[in-house]
């Protein structure tokens, strides 16, 4: 039995957690199997490239600096072939590299399916019994459904809510102030429940685009090929996703402290003496709804939502800059031209 080096090379933030996260990648218990010596790096491999054959042929300069006996790359970038197909996993004809899209995996239980994609890859590269399956595509009826969950989930909306901080407290301010304003009950209580809804749905699109605009993220195809254009897609539409997910947390949490500030200093009573009407504690519902969509547009752009780091890494066309300005400086102190 012997000992065969196995590399894995993640792109930096989604793919490094999830390769930390696989935990073993123990060999299958066959009797005379080859062990496997694991070894983990983050690079940016792919950066600057969306085609397999690049990021292969790169993971495959990896193997020889590092004299890996097999390297496995794993990407956040939707993968496509040569006849466009989108891609989960792609092989060199070394038989020594490969490199797996994590997006391909869809939405859900990704480190669990990334580790078996992965075994299995580097049992099929490592056993020279088997024959090495040159690529493994996804259906092109679910593709698009299916790397748009995956693009989403890498881009970890649930971690805007820090970059959003300071219109989040500048809403809070502001709803503070307009929860006691008597003008502001008059117009919540004109308003029905639909039209609180648009309001709601107007407010969030709002801070939304400022967002995109703000921070540069609307990304554009480098070439007018369809590949070029369906992946510029892809990019838009997982930010799109991304940051409204992420206001939407905004919202809810914006609309909650409100709801809560209103039932401690408000009186329905008094209120509804001072506008001369009957009002009750259901009021005060529709009055922190109708505080939350006017602060988030009062407060949030108001503010200057900054497009901080915590923004710009929820998107995949910023992230690709960042790859490859952290490329382009590794290269520079070694001395290297940039790379194709």
């Amino acid at each position: 039995m012997t000992t065969k080096t196995v590399g894995i090379v993640a792109d930096p933030a989604f793919p490094s957690d999830v390769a930390e996260r696989m935990g073993d990648l123990d060999p299958p218990q066959v009797r005379d199997h080859d062990a496997w010596s694991v070894e983990l790096v983050s690079e940016p491999f792919t950066t600057d490239c969306d085609d397999a054959e690049t990021a292969v042929s790169r993971l495959q300069d990896a193997a020889r600096e590092r004299r890996w006996d097999v390297v496995v790359g794993l990407t956040e970038l939707p993968m496509h072939d040569a006849d466009g197909s989108s891609l989960l996993a792609k092989s060199g004809h070394d038989r020594r590299s490969a490199v797996v899209s994590l997006p391909a995996l869809g939405g859900w239980r990704v480190a669990r399916r990334s580790r078996r994609v992965v075994r299995e890859i580097v049992h099929e590269l490592t056993d020279s019994s088997t024959d090495v399956e040159d690529r493994l595509t996804l259906s092109r009826r679910t593709a698009g459904w299916r790397l748009l969950a995956g693009m989403v989930l890498a881009n970890r909306p649930w971690r805007l809510v820090p970059g959003l901080k300071s219109a989040l407290v500048a809403a809070l301010a502001t709803g503070a102030i307009a929860t006691v304003n008597s003008t502001v009950w008059l117009l919540a209580g004109s308003l029905s429940p639909w039209r609180l809804a648009v309001a709601t749905v107007a407010s969030l699109a709002l801070v939304v685009g400022w967002l995109v605009v703000d921070g540069h993220l609307w990304h554009r195809p480098n070439d007018r090929t369809p590949q070029a254009r369906q992946l510029s897609r892809l990019y838009n539409a997982s930010t799109l996703i991304t940051l409204t997910l992420g206001t939407a947390t905004c919202y809810v949490m914006l609309y909650a402290v409100n709801l809560l500030w209103a039932l401690f200093v408000l009186d329905p009573s008094l209120m509804g003496g001072y506008l001369r009407t009957s009002m009750d504690h259901g009021d005060l519902f529709l009055l922190a709804w109708f505080v939350a969509s006017a602060a988030t547009v009062g407060g949030g752009l108001g503010s200057g939502l900054e497009s901080d780091e915590t923004i710009r890494a929820a998107t995949y066309s910023a992230r690709e800059r960042e790859r490859r300005s952290r490329l382009a400086d590794e290269d520079a102190e070694e001395g290297y031209s940039p790379r194709s």
